[in-house]
């Protein structure tokens, strides 16, 4: 059996296959990729919109359920390969790589897919960019570059905007709550990104940041929950399944779940019987 994982710390954590995952938003999307690839609960398969079961002697369709879901993502394959293209200037291609001890104690050949080796290292770097550019291309560079991004993060995401944004010439300001690392407050200054320190946690940040929007030109990236940041984590997918072709199973990080849904579409697109993992904390579990 072949696995491919993404290089996390704290390692000790739960590893399922989505239980528990909320409806509506990127994680029933992710629900769905779950549907069409057959590994699905029962339970997963009843959602508030959900259409009645066609009759017995309903006639087949000709296009596959997981076709038709494929169809319905806010995200599509498509999305992943136009950032791919449009990303690979600025990011690294990170290779993934064979853990002789992770392999042994296993018992499976175990890949790390060592993301850590972006130049703010954490994945965040491919939707930011991503992000970035895809607003370059919908409102233009002389209105992105007089008014600039807003995002809320503690950290990863607030970083990679802020490279990202300093690279392509857009101004970024991020709002970052009291408990914010103040190595990652301080590299986000380095890069040049307005700083705004607000909120004991996230949600207040975020709320912050949903104000100065209100009063500014700003365009506001969220870290998780957003179709270009989604489509620039895919990326990861699909060089995973170029460097191990004989993937098995794939384990990702779950947080917001923007990284799951992106890497999940485009593994399931080029290989629909590769199992798709998302693992959490035990004691900090998202879902």
């Amino acid at each position: 059996m072949i696995r491919c994982t993404l290089s996390a710390p704290r390692a000790v954590a739960s590893c399922r296959e989505l239980h528990g995952a909320r409806r509506g938003g990127v994680a029933q999307h992710v629900l769905r990729l779950r549907m069409f690839s057959g590994v699905a609960d029962d339970e997963d398969l009843v959602s508030d919109d959900a259409s009645p079961p066609p009759p017995p002697d309903a006639p087949k369709r000709k296009t596959s359920q997981r076709d038709t879901y494929l169809e319905e993502l806010p995200v599509t394959f498509s999305d992943i390969s136009r950032a791919n293209v449009a990303i690979r200037t600025g990011v690294k291609r990170t290779p993934c790589i064979k853990s002789f001890f992770l392999s042994e104690l296993i018992g499976a050949n175990v890949f790390l897919k060592t993301e850590f080796q972006q130049f703010t290292g954490s994945f965040k770097e491919r939707g930011a960019r991503n992000a970035i550019l895809a607003l370059l291309r919908e409102n233009g560079e002389e209105y992105m570059r007089k008014n600039g991004v807003i995002a809320a993060s503690a950290g990863n995401h607030a970083l990679a905007l802020a490279y990202h944004g300093k690279d392509l010439n857009v101004p970024v300001t991020v709002v970052m709550p009291v408990v914010a690392p103040l190595a990652k407050v301080d590299k986000c200054k380095k890069f040049g990104a307005n700083i705004v320190i607000h909120g004991a946690h996230i949600g207040e940040a975020k709320e912050k940041a949903e104000e100065l929007i209100k009063t500014s030109g700003l365009e506001y990236v969220n870290g998780y929950d957003d179709p270009p940041i989604i489509a620039g984590a895919g990326t990861i997918g699909i060089e995973i399944i170029e460097d191990v072709p004989c993937v098995d199973a794939v384990v990702v990080p779950v947080g917001g779940a923007g990284l799951i849904a992106g890497i999940g579409c485009a593994v399931k697109t080029l290989k629909p019987d590769v199992k798709v993992y998302g693992v959490e904390p035990y004691f900090a579990a998202s879902y």
